[in-house]
């Protein structure tokens, strides 16, 4: 870090260097998990969703870009093995061990919550204190709730879907 940086930061630099390799390491996963994710879909909208799940992916790669670079400009390191991401991370990676796309966008909602509040606390804990990075998580909160709320949309839109098909088929039956 730059000796200004220093001198304007008022953080403990160890604390804040091992919160953004925390983030670091699940906005990896969370990259994983919407790739796989994407590659393995079934179900309704399944198009739509996994074009979804594409564009996610690359916004969580791109996270993990932004928290790379103010890591190192923090005179820290990113975590380096693969292998430590799950280790780090709080927001844990999960398997998509059912390929039905509501699971997966059940999955993936749990876990932009838990981004959600990860950025919420960076937020908070950088508020006045280190303008740059409270910026970086600021930005990525923003584009945690987008993520969040297109989860929700799809799933509403599924749920009527599905409400839709059997009164259609009730309706169908009764005549």
């Amino acid at each position: 870090m730059g000796n200004m940086a220093k001198e304007i930061t008022t953080l403990n630099n160890e604390q804040l260097l091992r919160v953004l390799n925390e983030a670091f390491a699940e906005e990896w996963l969370a990259y994983y998990q919407y790739w796989i994710g994407a590659k393995i879909m079934e179900g309704p909208m399944r198009a739509s969703i996994e074009s979804e799940f594409e564009e996610h992916a690359k916004e969580e790669l791109e996270h993990a870009h932004w928290l790379a670079e103010r890591i190192i400009q923090l005179g820290g390191t990113p975590i380096l093995n693969p292998i430590d991401w799950d280790k780090m991370a709080k927001c844990k990676y999960l398997t998509p061990e059912n390929p039905f796309n509501v699971e997966l966008l059940k999955q993936n909602l749990a876990s932009e919550r838990c981004a959600i509040k990860r950025y919420q606390q960076i937020c908070e804990m950088c508020h006045g204190k280190d303008f740059e990075t409270f910026e970086i998580s600021r930005k990525i909160l923003h584009e945690e709730l987008d993520h969040e709320q297109d989860w929700e949309d799809f799933l509403q839109d599924i749920e009527k879907q599905q409400e839709y098909a059997i009164e259609k088929i009730k309706s169908e039956t009764k005549q």
